[in-house]
């Protein structure tokens, strides 16, 4: 039977995957900043302080004085590819892409800035998939980061009139192949130091104390990440929490206090890694690898190495490939 003259094409049915990091702003520069920052820290998910309070130090104290200092950061982190963050997230997407083949469509967004999460979704449907799965690349669950991305998804599906089926990845921090790729990509890159290392350090990126009373299970997540991996490696493993914001107390021990900390105890070579974050970007480059190290150095430290994230590496992508497969199940043979 065909389909009268006028009606308007359909395209094949397909399987969809949608990748979401964090986000980044457009370019390492003041204006671009503010923009990215008035997004990410206008999020009730994000800062957990009603608007009628929160909006005048927003914009009367923060848009005014912080853009300008992150510009900085950024600058140094910056590649000829854009952000990291950005640059490792489409090269994982890429990289899915190649070894799925036909089988699905894979694209990625970032939850604040650009490419947003709404083109994405577009995007996807418009391609013609009827199902799709969205994978926050948080392997810790938290409000802040992985419900806000799928917020913002379900948002983007309530403007649809014909919606996809949806699935969301669930977190995985206490996946064996999470912990087996961690493993394998920390013990192949202590190895290749110039230096042996006493002690590596666990950087996860920290939250308001308040938000683990609330019944968030991201701190857990962190420490049972923490334990298996620990369990695995041969060099003792410490563990903390970075990028303490505001005047609330946060999730201790905090990353800067345990760095400055460590020559006064005797531990004056250091590694460390941050196993919560999927891709590098300017928490572990920056904030890590430049000002942690300073941190350390001044305090009495002579050698400091930041290993990487699992990025867009084999072990990285051979664990992705497989625990987004699994969520397939029912949608996608296997190859």
């Amino acid at each position: 039977m065909l389909p009268p003259s006028d009606h308007p094409t359909i395209p094949a049915p397909k399987v969809g995957v949608l990748l979401i990091n964090l986000g980044t702003p457009d370019a390492p520069e003041a204006p671009a900043v503010r923009r990215y920052l008035a997004e990410f820290l206008s999020d009730p998910r994000v800062i957990e302080i009603p608007k009628l309070v929160w909006k005048p130090i927003l914009h009367g104290i923060i848009l005014q004085v912080r853009p300008k200092k992150s510009a900085h950061a950024y600058s140094q982190v910056w590649t000829e590819e854009g952000s990291p963050l950005a640059a490792i997230t489409r090269r994982q997407a890429e990289k899915l892409q190649a070894r799925w083949g036909e089988r699905v469509m894979v694209d990625w967004a970032m939850r604040y800035g650009n490419p947003g999460i709404r083109p994405a979704i577009d995007k996807l449907k418009a391609a013609g998939c009827e199902r799709i799965l969205v994978a926050p690349l948080y392997p810790q669950y938290c409000a802040a980061t992985t419900a806000t991305a799928n917020d913002s998804v379900f948002a983007s599906l309530a403007l649809q009139r014909w919606q996809p089926a949806l699935r969301t990845l669930p977190p995985y921090h206490d996946d064996p192949r999470y912990i087996d790729a961690l493993q394998h990509s920390l013990e192949q890159q202590l190895a290749t130091l110039d230096f042996t290392p006493e002690r590596l350090l666990l950087s996860f990126h920290g939250m308001p104390e308040r938000t683990l009373m609330k019944g968030d299970p991201y701190h857990c997540h962190c420490r049972k990440t923490a334990r298996l991996l620990g369990e695995r490696l041969a060099i003792p493993t410490d563990t903390a929490f970075q990028s303490r914001f505001g005047r609330d107390k946060w999730l201790e021990p905090s990353t800067e206090d345990v760095l400055a900390g460590y020559p006064a105890a005797g531990v004056t070579r250091l590694a460390i890694a941050a196993p919560g974050f999927s891709a590098d970007c300017i928490e572990t480059i920056e904030e890590l690898g430049i000002r942690g190290k300073e941190t350390f150095i001044a305090a009495g430290g002579t050698h400091f190495a930041r290993l990487d994230c699992l990025n867009d590496g084999e072990e990285g992508m051979a664990m992705l490939d497989a625990i987004l497969m699994r969520e397939l199940a029912g949608w996608v043979t296997p190859a």
